[in-house]
């Protein structure tokens, strides 16, 4: 029986970066349920690089717990790590450091370690393990494992999202959008300013009224306070344009975010941001017919998370940790996605959020130790009825 230490240093061991694909990780995973017997099916992307894997221990019977996390993980390029990130490092202050150790390959390794007992148990209830691909680069695989799961198997009564929340329970997350505006506009000489339209200034304007947007929701009240940034934020992150200093730039592109609040919804925050463009595109129009806004979507929005509907995964959570306050977190995951689907949903897992995606991230061996109790008592949990 191996410990979720050694599993952890096996799965951060297969770099599995979004960019790059996660099968070699998924065979590893697959390999290991097959000394088990357990049954288990991959979800492929469109041109099979990359794999979901969903495995279910116990019988086929509804009420089961779904454990959510995924498999990639963020670059390390030019992160100042002082060991081997895709090498599990254990050092003399108690924690494990490489990349995804944290966010989130610890609670995968918990849930595995677990497994021999689990069988042993001859669970009353399943115990399913959900595990997708490119969460980090907008939450793209869980569609279909969701889908994969509601129609093969029968309904389970909670889903925990493993996700970095130092083993408290957060019911309620901001929805992301990523969006990419580009801005054209009309060339001239820069000392013929009035003869074109800059796109930069334009895209200036835009990100401007982004920012501008934020201070109007707060001052309608549009706030919830669970959160450590009270409203839905805009954010922009990367902006390029122009050919040469001496020349109007005919275009320019930015690319930034909406987190939106699970009261406000991603339309009812862009509808903000697009009213404004289009009555900006008419104006100068008047000047530069071949003036152009156009707004699209790099990918499809993550919804929120909202804090209903999950009595079921939130008690059980309780149970097997005792009281604990429930949490609201401003970072996006799957869990919105399985609430979509109808099913309770709550994000609990060992490490702390504030080390995902730094240089040098790490575990606390405490954290997965408390992951491991935590799987633990799920297994006695789901055999006692």
């Amino acid at each position: 029986m191996r410990s979720a230490q050694q599993l952890l240093e096996t799965l951060v061991g297969h770099p599995s970066v979004s960019r790059d694909s996660n099968l070699e990780l998924i065979r590893f995973i697959e390999g290991y349920l097959d000394e088990f017997d357990l049954p288990y099916q991959r979800i492929e992307n469109h041109d099979g690089t990359k794999a979901n894997l969903l495995a279910r221990i116990g019988p086929r019977v509804e009420g089961g717990v779904v454990l959510s996390g995924h498999t990639d993980v963020v670059p390390v390029d030019g992160q100042p790590w002082t060991s081997d990130p895709f090498s599990l490092t254990e050092r003399d202050d108690g924690r494990l450091y490489g990349r995804g150790s944290c966010d989130m390959k610890g609670f995968i390794a918990c849930a595995l370690a677990q497994i021999p007992r689990w069988v042993e148990r001859e669970l009353a209830r399943p115990i399913y393990l959900a595990l997708s691909y490119d969460e980090e680069v907008g939450c793209i695989g869980a569609p279909g494992l969701i889908e994969a799961l509601m129609a093969d198997e029968p309904r389970p009564a909670a889903v925990i999202v493993g996700e970095p929340t130092l083993m408290a329970p957060v019911v309620t997350q901001k929805g992301i959008t990523n969006l990419r505006t580009t801005v054209s506009g009309r060339e001239a000489h820069s000392s013929q300013v009035d003869q074109g339209v800059s796109a930069i200034h334009v895209a200036a304007r835009l990100v401007a009224r982004i920012e501008d947007i934020m201070a109007e929701l707060t001052a309608e009240g549009r706030v919830d306070e669970a959160f450590n940034v009270a409203h839905s934020s805009l954010h922009v992150g990367k902006i390029q344009g122009g050919t040469a200093i001496n020349i109007t730039a005919r275009e320019c592109q930015f690319d930034w975010e909406i987190r939106h609040l699970p009261g406000d919804g991603f339309d009812s925050v862009f509808a903000r941001f697009d009213d404004y463009a289009r009555r900006l595109e008419a104006e100068l129009r008047e000047r530069a017919p071949q003036v152009n806004i156009r707004t699209e979507h790099l990918t499809d929005t993550v919804p929120a998370l909202a804090d209903r509907d999950n009595a079921a995964a939130l008690t059980l959570c309780r149970e097997l940790l005792g009281e604990h306050d429930s949490e609201a977190v401003a970072y996006a995951t799957e869990a919105g996605q399985f609430q979509r689907a109808g099913l309770p949903t709550v994000i609990c897992g060992p490490g702390s959020i504030a080390q995902a995606h730094q240089p040098d991230e790490y575990l606390e061996i405490d954290q997965l130790d408390a992951g491991s109790t935590f799987m633990h008592r799920l297994g006695d949990r789901l055999a006692s009825r």
